[in-house]
């Protein structure tokens, strides 16, 4: 079994494996350090934590067969270890432990690695900074309070003292609003690792920000790490969980790299997006799993006024060997998207149950520069998804959002504020369970989506006494649908290419819309492609 170092810390190293399986391997396979068995797996990315800096390791991979894989790497260099219980950190539950570990940090020289050993931090917000390891023994937690007045605000938007600029450090839902600072925020801050395998608790549940969580409050809700106008960020092998709002935020950062990572929030818990850059470049989300009360990961890129007057287009993300389940949607593109996003890459992945596989939902409003473009998925296995992919140009979402503006399905003229849908290829997709539909997209009759390739596709429907009707896209006066192989309108191409469907009891439907190929149907009743 063929296996990449794929990032290496101070104190911990992370390998892919080359299994030939999507997320997980079929087999366990051993992982050494040195002659030591270190891990038994089944998941194609894992980490080894507890090693020492500036060393030299020979890392081992034994699979079922005995074949064996070896390489070696050297640890990075590091300045010095302070463990936060030297400055007074009690880790038991109930000490208010935020000057302890917020002092290690602020004393830490670079390439210096602040220490939580073993256990229950309770915190305020933590403020990092640069060219410094955040190191979370296994069995230690970072546990946010659960009162809103421990939590300091920060600032939507500010006036530079010159007048020359604004200077934005908060956002809400794509706006540069006043929000809560997050238990874990970096702000203009550059090469910084958290890594360790301990866990970072939003305490939500305990708290009330669950509690009308689309009213504003003193500010609005925050994140659980946010990382805003950083680069060179890593995270690895940390449990996230009980996030007050989305989970982990990157904001206007580039070259960051999360792997390993889980997210867990409730399935009731109301918009706890699991991952969502936004306005981000080059980010990568590796061997994670993320399960939420909402979009797995959300991809974004602000509304309009921040594509007016701060634009930054999302661009080169990877997502791979990962597992999502539950939530809305597993891969979200949207709905704030105004500066767009281009080049998106998701493979090798799982979908398990949640609502939507691949979702893509943009407005009018969003803009001319709110450009969805050069998206790839391929090599995914979808099961118990309801509706695997939906394109929907007539999301209701904003104040605004069910004003004719947004809902009239007639032709409206292309203008400053028209957003445009490029191509989508989707390769090597499998999906059992299907219930709504397998693919429904809806593009705007003044700017129809691009295009659509669809290759080595199969897909099965739930049995017709367990299917039900939904509605797959959130738009005024659409029906609910059920069994639907496609309904795809206002679409310039689509491409078909060994597209199979089974169990599909409702007629395929392509208005407005241009297909090459057709689709092969393994029916109770049988249908034209």
């Amino acid at each position: 079994m063929e296996f990449e170092i794929i990032e290496i810390f101070n104190r911990s190293v992370t390998i892919e494996v080359d299994s030939g399986s999507k997320y997980k391997s079929k087999n366990p396979f051993k992982v050494y350090i040195n002659g030591e068995l270190r891990a038994e797996k089944k998941e194609n990315v894992v980490s080894i934590s507890s090693l020492t800096p500036d060393t030299v390791y020979l890392i081992s991979i034994e699979d079922a067969a005995k074949n064996v894989c070896e390489k070696s790497f050297r640890t990075l260099e590091e300045s010095v270890l302070l463990d936060v219980s030297k400055f007074g950190a009690v880790g038991d539950g109930n000490f208010d432990d935020t000057a302890p570990i917020q002092a290690a940090i602020l004393a830490c020289p670079s390439k210096g690695t602040v220490y939580l050993p073993r256990g229950n931090y309770l915190s305020r917000p933590i403020f990092l900074k640069s060219n410094i390891t955040l190191y979370l023994d296994d069995d230690a937690v970072i546990t946010g309070f659960p009162e809103r007045e421990k939590y300091p605000i920060l600032p939507g938007m500010l006036q530079r003292t010159d007048e020359s600029d604004e200077y934005n450090i908060a956002t809400w839902e794509g706006n540069p609003l006043s929000a809560f600072a997050s238990l874990i925020t970096g702000i203009d801050i550059h090469d910084v690792d958290i890594i360790g395998g301990g866990s970072i608790d939003g305490n939500a549940a305990n708290g009330d920000w669950w509690i009308n969580p689309k009213v504003k409050r003193g500010a609005w809700r925050p994140n659980t790490v946010f990382f805003c106008k950083c680069r060179n960020i890593r995270m690895q092998n940390i449990l996230v969980t009980n996030s007050p709002g989305w989970t982990v935020h990157p904001y206007y950062s580039d070259h960051m790299k999360f792997m390993n990572i889980v997210i867990e929030n409730p399935y009731n818990s109301p918009n706890t997006d699991g991952f969502d850059p936004e306005s981000c470049t080059d980010v990568s989300l590796i061997g994670s799993r993320i399960s939420v009360g909402d979009d797995c990961v959300a991809i974004k890129s602000g509304k309009f006024y921040m594509s007016r007057y701060h634009f930054k287009r999302t661009k080169g993300i990877t997502i791979r060997n990962c597992f999502f389940e539950r939530g809305h949607g597993s891969v979200t593109i949207g709905s704030e998207m105004a500066c767009g996003v281009d080049g998106v890459t998701v493979s090798n992945c799982v979908f398990k149950g949640t609502d939507r596989g691949i979702r893509l939902k943009t407005r009018r409003g969003r803009g001319k520069r709110g450009i969805i473009d050069n998206l790839r998925f391929e090599n995914i296995e979808m099961s118990d998804v309801m509706m695997p992919l939906t394109v929907n140009m007539f999301y209701y979402c904003d104040p605004d959002g069910h004003s004719d503006y947004v809902q009239d399905q007639e032709r409206y003229p292309v203008d400053d504020r028209t957003p445009k849908i490029g191509t989508i290829t989707v390769k090597d997709i499998s999906c059992t369970g299907t219930n709504a539909s397998f693919a429904c997209c809806y593009g705007l009759p003044e700017q129809p989506i691009e295009g659509l390739e669809f290759t080595n596709v199969n897909v099965s429907f739930l049995p017709e006494n367990e299917l039900h009707p939904v509605c797959p896209i959130m738009m005024d006066n659409f029906p609910e649908l059920m069994g639907k192989s496609f309904f795809l309108k206002n679409v310039k191409k689509v491409i078909l290419n060994n597209v199979n469907i089974e169990g599909s009891i409702e007629e395929a439907e392509f208005i407005n819309t241009s297909v090459i190929g057709e689709v092969s149907y393994e029916d109770r009743k049988q249908q034209a492609g």
